[in-house]
């Protein structure tokens, strides 16, 4: 038995983040960081050499120092309109600064000077006069692009810093739940059979671990609303189809309400010359994402982007999570655990892509090993429609991302809909426990999830002083 003054559940972005503030405010404060994944340097995915998922437990690709930001794109959304709640919770002035603050950390541990977005204002207006005429909605966001090799470089410079510092970190430790008495947090227990007491707990798990903390919320009494849940698919297009916006925005972010149910798509984390990839989580559940890099070498001659369709539910529902994973299942089930992919003409006529039909498309696949496939098996018809609608609408923005030969692949879903009812200090109903993040659904990428770590670092120290 152990006793801290902070105990941080999750080693993402916003734990990261929030351990830096205290360590660099209080150098004399007992800080433990708990994480079910690996060390950095540890994280290897067999699947970048062997092309095969061989099962590791738990992913790398998930789990780990940096959490899922260690091997995503690297994006850093430096406008506090994308990425999460912190201007609802916090105001929009305090939300600018501490993106501002939290970038400045990113540049002082080596994030590229250059920032996409900016002095490109005839460009931009021409793009937006075009999003205009097909009823879509550009929300403008200064991007900063680590790159995923040099993203983990930074990453691995920031875990060495805080391990110099003195923050005391526990590696392959999964937290099993959270000790709650007379309405306090007092510490956790872990499947290692440790407890460990803390003054203050702050869970700080990412997407991955929403489902586990859904599940703590119900058991420990912890005030929750239910989510929205983001449902899609990876698109992918030649680079020249998106050239014109990746050269001048680098990440377009387009928000559409579709004619027919008036549903609320959104494109999200787009990668110029990137590749497709496969994340797995503990219970063997494949959903799709997107990789960027920064050296030419790994470039490739495709970018690829998500769309999402977000749902909002009403009583008596209460499970989003379960929602997104019913449907990655699916999915999951038609292709023996791998990804499915679809070419937008068969999506349209309804059929089913073959091997052969994919093997004389003109665009190549980055996802080597996914599995031709019918997504109408695994989407509900009103998801479809919202997905062939927004592509429709695109392609009036950037004509050929509705060419027959486009590639969709599926299940894109967002692990972030446990929604955790907090102050503007993030405190939770239950004294003593404070979510961040992700998981928690108070942010949505990097940058918000960094600068939300940073706000509750500071409520702490304020509370301790």
């Amino acid at each position: 038995m152990s006793n801290y003054d902070v105990i941080i559940v999750g080693a993402g972005p916003s734990g990261i983040f929030c351990a830096y503030e205290l360590i660099h405010k209080n150098p004399d404060l007992r800080v433990l960081m708990l994480e079910k994944g690996r060390r950095i340097e540890e994280r290897q995915c067999p699947k970048r050499k062997t092309k095969v998922c061989v099962g590791c437990r738990p992913c790398s690709i998930t789990t780990g120092f940096a959490g899922a930001g260690a091997f995503s794109d690297g994006k850093l959304s430096l406008s506090p309109d994308v990425g999460g709640n912190l201007p609802e919770i916090l105001g929009y002035e305090k939300a600018v600064e501490l993106i501002q603050e939290s970038d400045e950390i990113y540049l002082k541990f080596g994030a590229d000077d250059s920032v996409y977005g900016l002095g490109k204002e005839k460009e931009i207006r021409e793009i937006r006069r075009k999003a205009i005429n097909a009823n879509l909605k550009l929300v403008e966001c200064p991007i900063r692009h680590l790159g995923t090799e040099e993203g983990y470089k930074i990453y691995m410079r920031l875990q060495e810093h805080l391990l110099e510092q003195g923050i005391e970190m526990k590696f392959k430790t999964m937290v099993e739940n959270i000790i709650v008495e007379d309405g306090r947090a007092k510490g956790v227990i872990t499947d290692q059979g440790e407890t460990f007491y803390g003054d203050e707990i702050v869970c700080a798990i990412g997407r991955e671990g929403a489902d586990w903390f859904s599940h703590v919320c119900k058991e420990q009494g912890i005030e929750t609303l239910v989510g929205t849940v983001d449902i899609g698919v990876r698109v992918e297009v030649r680079d020249e189809v998106m050239e014109f916006l990746n050269q001048n925005l680098y990440e377009a972010k387009l928000i559409y309400h579709t004619p027919t149910f008036d549903d609320k798509v959104r494109t999200f984390c787009t990668n110029p010359s990137g590749e497709v990839a496969a994340e797995y989580y503990d219970n063997g559940l494949a959903v799709v994402n997107g990789h960027a890099y920064k050296s030419s070498e790994l470039k490739t001659s495709n970018t690829n982007f998500a769309l999402l369709v977000s749902k909002n539910f009403t009583k008596p529902f209460k499970t989003p999570i379960e929602y997104g994973k019913q449907i990655a299942q699916l999915s999951n089930m038609l292709c023996d655990g791998k990804i499915l992919v679809q070419t937008f003409g068969d999506f349209r006529r309804g059929r089913r892509t073959t091997e052969e039909r994919l093997c004389r498309n003109n665009l190549i696949p980055t996802l080597k090993d996914a599995v031709p496939g019918d997504l109408s098996l695994v989407f509900p018809h009103r998801i479809m429609v919202d997905i062939e609608e927004m592509i429709l609408a695109l392609d009036k923005v950037t004509p050929g991302i509705a060419s027959d030969e486009t590639l969709l692949y599926g299940v894109e879903v967002k692990f972030y809909s446990n929604k955790v009812v907090v102050n503007k200090e993030f405190e939770t109903n239950i004294a003593g426990l404070r979510a961040i993040g992700d998981g928690a659904s108070v942010t949505r990428g990097l940058q918000q999830a960094s600068a939300n770590g940073l706000s509750a670092a500071r409520s702490i120290l304020t509370k301790m002083n």
